[in-house]
Formats: structure tokens, C-alpha cells, sequence
């Protein structure tokens, strides 16, 4: 069993689909801390209630990134996690931190990269990105975490269509069903071994 350790900054809806993946014993994971940088983040009631132990972290109170990075790090550290999952998780982690944990960091991506990707490019914000450019497809990306912005290794992408008549919150409706399936599926693909790195390809076995 691996032990997971979980980052949001909102309502949590990733993390839910995490547990209900592990309580329906398809992810062989035990969640064992979930921290968010937002107090009201509505994912650390969700977590509460799953009994699943939680802290707010508060970045203000922190005199730098790289000293807030460290405390998240040390709190994963003290709990043996050894995957570190960003659910919905709105800040950059630090190169020290993705170093620490090289490639076990999985982060979900609500759009197929490299497109609608990198600095900036975040929650509704790539939706409006993708209808202002009008394509005709979309979608959702699970990669490992580098020292870059949306450019580790890709573990998992699944399409999603773009109707003439989407907005951004049709679409990002859609995009969200999606994220539910694949971010669970590459945690468990993870905990049974089945991913292995060469170069910038993802291998699953």
C-alpha cells in the first residue's frame, strides 16, 4: 500500500474521486495527509470526513516560497508519503521539493498538453483559452511534476470534444467528469507498480 499525500486549494472534487477510488479498493493508497494552502478550501471537509487527517497552511505566514515548500515537505516526510498528489492545487511547488519527490508528483491538467499549458494557464482560464481559439477538441492530461510548468512526463490524456455551442462552463463541466476517471486511474496505476519513465515517455506495463 502506498502512502499519498494530497495538495488543493478548493472544493476538492478530485480528492473525493481519490477516496472513493480507494474505498472501493481500486487504488491500493492510503491517504495520509491533506494539506491546503486555503483555509475555506472546501476539499478539507471532504477529507474530514473520509477521516482523513488535514492542515491549512497558510503562505503569508511563511517569509518565502522556498521555506513554505519546505514545511509542506517536511509534514509529507514526517508521514512516510511517498506520492504527492496535486488535486486541484493552485501554487508552484519548489524545485527543492519537486527534487525531493522526482517523479512521484502527479498533477492533472484540464486540457491535452502541450496545448493550453505552461505559466498563467490554470482552472477556467484554459476553458476560455480553448474557445477563444475555437478547436474542435480538448481535454485532460495526468503528468508527473518537474522543475517546469506543465512539462513533466505524460502518464495518461483522454480527449474531450468541444461543441459549437460550449461555454466555459459547459465545457468545463465535461472536462471535470473526465478529470474524475483519469486522475484516480493513474494514482492506481502508480500503486501497482505499472508506470515506469523513459526519458519523457511514461511506460505502463
Amino acid at each position: 500500500m502506498v502512502n499519498i499525500g494530497v495538495l488543493i486549494s478548493g472544493r476538492g472534487t478530485n480528492l473525493q474521486g481519490i477516496i472513493d477510488n480507494i474505498h472501493n479498493g481500486k487504488i491500493d493508497g492510503n491517504i495520509k495527509l491533506v494539506i491546503s494552502n486555503r483555509k475555506d478550501a472546501y476539499g478539507l471537509i471532504r477529507a474530514k470526513k473520509a477521516g482523513i487527517e488535514t492542515l491549512h497552511l497558510d503562505r503569508g505566514k511563511f517569509s518565502t516560497e522556498e521555506e513554505y515548500n519546505r514545511r509542506i515537505m517536511e509534514e509529507f516526510i514526517n508521514r512516510d508519503v511517498e506520492l504527492v498528489v496535486l488535486a486541484g492545487y493552485l501554487r508552484v511547488l519548489s524545485k527543492e521539493f519537486v527534487r525531493e519527490y522526482e517523479n512521484r508528483i502527479i498533477n492533472i491538467h484540464p486540457s491535452l498538453i502541450p496545448s493550453f499549458c505552461g505559466k498563467g494557464c490554470y482552472g477556467e482560464r484554459v476553458h476560455e483559452m480553448v474557445l477563444e481559439r475555437g478547436v474542435k477538441v480538448t481535454g485532460v492530461t495526468v503528468h508527473f511534476v518537474d522543475e517546469g510548468t506543465d512539462t513533466g512526463p505524460i502518464i495518461l490524456q483522454k480527449a474531450v470534444v468541444v461543441k459549437d455551442d460550449d461555454t466555459v462552463e459547459s465545457l468545463k463541466k465535461r472536462v471535470l467528469q473526465v478529470e474524475h476517471q483519469l486522475l484516480p486511474k493513474a494514482i492506481e496505476l502508480y500503486c501497482q507498480k505499472r508506470i515506469s519513465i523513459q526519458g519523457r515517455k511514461v511506460i505502463i506495463n
